[in-house]
C-alpha cells in the first residue's frame, strides 16, 4: 500500500503512445506505410497509407489511397481519402474523392473529387416501443380459438 513501487498494470487504452512518426521534407518515399500510430508527412510518398491518425504537411505531396480514422490535409494529395474525419487546410490541394464520416474544408483550400459520407452502422437496440409491442401486442384484443357460442333453442321460448 505505501510501497515506493506503485506500478499499476496499464490497460490498452491507458498503453503509452509512441511519438508520431515523421517523414521530413527531403525524403522521397515509394512504397506503402502501415502504422497503427500517427504519421506526418513533409516530403513525397508514392503509395497507400493506412494509419490511425495522418498529418500531410504543407511541403507534403502523395500520390496514392489513403485509409486512416483522421487525416488533416495541409499539401498536396492525388488519390482517394477515406477516413472517419478527415480536415482539409486552406492551403490543402486534393484530387481525388473523400469517403468521410465527418469533413471539414477551410476557405482556399482546393478539391477536385467527389465527397461522400459514409453511414455509421449503429447496433439495432429495442426501443420502448418495439418492447411493449413484443410483450402486450394486441394479445389481449384476441384470442385463439374463440368461436362464436351458439346457444339451444329451448321449445318454451
Amino acid at each position: 500500500m505505501f510501497s515506493k513501487n506503485n506500478k499499476r498494470p496499464t490497460t490498452p487504452d491507458q498503453a503509452p503512445q509512441a511519438p508520431p512518426s515523421i517523414i521530413s521534407s527531403d525524403l522521397n518515399i515509394v512504397g506503402d506505410l502501415h502504422s497503427a500510430g500517427e504519421i506526418q508527412i513533409d516530403g513525397t510518398l508514392n503509395g497507400d497509407i493506412r494509419t490511425h491518425a495522418l498529418v500531410i504537411g504543407e511541403t507534403a505531396t502523395v500520390k496514392g489511397e489513403i485509409v486512416a480514422d483522421a487525416v488533416r490535409v495541409l499539401g498536396t494529395v492525388n488519390g482517394q481519402i477515406k477516413a472517419k474525419v478527415v480536415k482539409l487546410a486552406a492551403s490543402a490541394h486534393v484530387v481525388g474523392d473523400i469517403m468521410h464520416e465527418d469533413l471539414s474544408i477551410e476557405t482556399g483550400a482546393f478539391l477536385e473529387g467527389h465527397c461522400k459520407r459514409m453511414v455509421v452502422k449503429e447496433e439495432a437496440k429495442p426501443t420502448a416501443q418495439t418492447s411493449q409491442k413484443t410483450t402486450s401486442g394486441d394479445v389481449s384484443a384476441k384470442k385463439p380459438n374463440s368461436q362464436p357460442v351458439n346457444k339451444p333453442k329451448t321449445a318454451n321460448a
